[in-house]
């Protein structure tokens, strides 16, 4: 959530935001459930103090029946208040949250995806002398993708991975964490991005695959009708990414300045609607309803989160070079971005099936939006208590399997194995 504060002195701003962002929201009427909810809590006290006023005459001996009678007035019009009073506070919550996050000023304007800015390219794009198949096509002439038992089992969009290319799938979570608890790595991309951040390892993780509703709202996340899946009868929805279960593990915690950057890399299985999407992004694993993520979490000071965010950043370009898959860098624009963040860059690998680039990671800066929702906060050295910022970032969803398949087959219909990734598969050179 937005400080409330922020708002009062801001309200322009954060509705011209909103709107830059694609959200429906009325600032007018959200001040006017504060300054309601306001007046009401001023109302309240003042009540209490009154009646604890009496309650200390009546100690001090017998007391009078209009004393009496009075602490009982009191007592009912508090009660009255309290009533109105929680009211408010839920009108006024509910009106905040469905504020989204203000875009730092360096995010471009837009209406849509299409106006995200290409800031930087990297690799060669191959070079074909036959007519490059597809990932599906590939996958499932080596038997390595089974979509027709998978719907048959779960539905459209379900498949069964099998063979190599679950192999390969796992030689990519290894590289990662190897990459992400190594400390002289991580140093060493922090430098070579010029970018002063701590190069402290990132603790890996197993995080639960679902959260309650309140928790998921906290991190600004739940999103009912486009990705989130709800298990029936219970206060549980499935994760839509590995993130949103990292998130608020700090719930209504104090993490000691002295102790971050906390960072995890946590893996899950996720899942998500993907409603509205069709031809090409639902052949193969592009877009599926079920798939695997290694995501990256981090937990700063409100000074260091920014180039924490770039950090972020440079780890999934490195991890990209490694791999030597071509991709390109935008910066996301306001409708693109999504409701908790203040900045969003996404990394897209060349497909040359579909001749473009198609995203495989995204990295987002969130400040304090989610931490203010979910209580996490910092005690600092001083001892004063702030809250803590959050950063989110894919490490490797399966998407770059697409990327390797298609970027690496040969004429024989075979994929080459990336260098970095051969030590996981017994040496081997060919699937």
């Amino acid at each position: 959530m937005l400080d409330i504060r922020f708002i009062r002195e801001n309200p322009e701003r954060v509705q011209e935001a909103a709107a830059q962002k694609g959200y429906k929201v009325n600032i007018p009427e959200l001040l006017s459930a504060d300054e309601s909810r306001r007046e009401l809590q001023t109302k309240a006290d003042e009540l209490r103090t009154k009646r604890n006023e009496i309650s200390g005459q009546m100690k001090s001996g017998k007391p009078a029946p209009e004393l009496i009678e009075q602490g009982k007035v009191i007592k009912t019009e508090l009660a009255e208040i309290e009533d109105r009073l929680r009211v408010a506070d839920e009108t006024f919550l509910a009106l905040l949250k469905a504020v989204p996050n203000v875009p730092l000023d360096e995010v471009p304007i837009g209406a849509s995806e299409d106006e995200n800015v290409e800031i930087r390219v990297w690799g060669n794009k191959p070079q074909f002398d036959f007519e490059p198949k597809n990932h599906a096509e590939i996958a499932e002439a080596k038997g390595w993708l089974d979509k027709e038992r998978g719907a048959k089992i779960a539905g459209s969009r379900f498949v069964y991975t099998m063979g190599d290319l679950v192999l390969l799938e796992m030689a990519l979570w290894r590289f990662a964490t190897d990459v992400l608890t190594n400390e002289l790595v991580l140093k060493e991309i922090a430098a070579s991005a010029g970018i002063e951040v701590s190069s402290k390892p990132f603790t890996p993780i197993l995080p639960p695959a679902v959260a309650k509703q309140a928790v998921f709202e906290a991190t600004g996340r739940l999103n009912r009708q486009e990705q989130t899946y709800k298990i029936e009868d219970e206060d549980l929805w499935l994760n839509a990414s590995a993130e949103h279960t990292i998130a608020p593990i700090y719930l209504d915690e104090i993490l000691n300045e002295k102790d971050l950057p906390r960072r995890f890399v946590g893996y899950t299985t996720a899942f998500r609607r993907e409603a509205g999407t069709y031809g090409k992004d639902t052949e193969g694993i592009f877009r599926l309803h079920q798939f695997n993520k290694l995501e990256m979490e981090s937990f700063t000071t409100a000074e260091t989160s920014y180039n924490e965010h770039l950090f972020l950043v440079a780890i999934q370009e490195y991890l990209m070079q490694q791999l030597g898959l071509p991709y390109h860098v935008l910066e996301k624009c306001t409708a693109d971005i999504g409701r908790p963040n203040a900045k969003g860059v996404d990394i897209e690998v060349w497909v040359p099936s579909q001749n473009m680039y198609r995203e495989t990671h995204t990295a987002d800066y969130i400040g304090d939006y989610q931490t203010r929702a979910m209580k996490t906060r910092v005690r600092r050295e001083d001892g004063t208590i702030v809250l803590a910022h959050t950063n989110d970032a894919t490490a490797f969803s399966q998407r770059p399997l697409v990327g390797i398949l298609e970027n690496y087959q040969t004429t024989e219909g075979d994929v080459v194995v990336p260098e970095v990734l051969r030590p996981y598969l017994g040496n081997r050179a060919i699937l």
